[in-house]
């Protein structure tokens, strides 16, 4: 494959380096204030659509709110992403809640319970 096969997956990269750097200090939404962080960015090989994945540590209300917040810093951060990498055209952002670090952390307290609840036996 050449690498224009995969410049999708490298934009998408930068785009969530990006959105990490602004939301460390540049975006100044008071929802944005628990911990947020974009956790991967899939862009469409069409370069027209970005699926933002978003982990927020905190309630479900801050997880909404700081979802509400990005969706209303769209276009902000869309302008600030043409300067940065320098693209005719940014993708679309479209963001959603990440909630696979709940569901690893789910599954490793189950092992955890199930181990408790059946001890291993010595094998003679």
């Amino acid at each position: 494959m050449s690498p224009a096969n995969h410049r999708h997956e490298r934009v998408g990269e930068e785009i969530a380096h990006e959105i990490n750097a602004m939301l460390a200090g540049e975006l100044k939404d008071p929802r944005l204030e628990v911990s947020v962080v974009a956790s991967e960015v899939r862009v469409q090989p069409d370069m027209k659509h970005a699926r933002v994945f978003i982990s927020v540590k905190g309630t479900n209300k801050e997880q909404s709110d700081a979802i509400k917040a990005l969706e209303h810093a769209s276009g902000y951060i869309r302008r600030e992403l043409v300067e940065r990498l320098q693209l005719r055209r940014v993708p679309e952002l479209h963001f959603t809640l990440d909630l696979s670090q709940e569901h690893v952390e789910r599954i490793e307290r189950l092992l955890k319970e199930m181990k408790k609840d059946n001890p291993p036996t010595p094998q003679q």
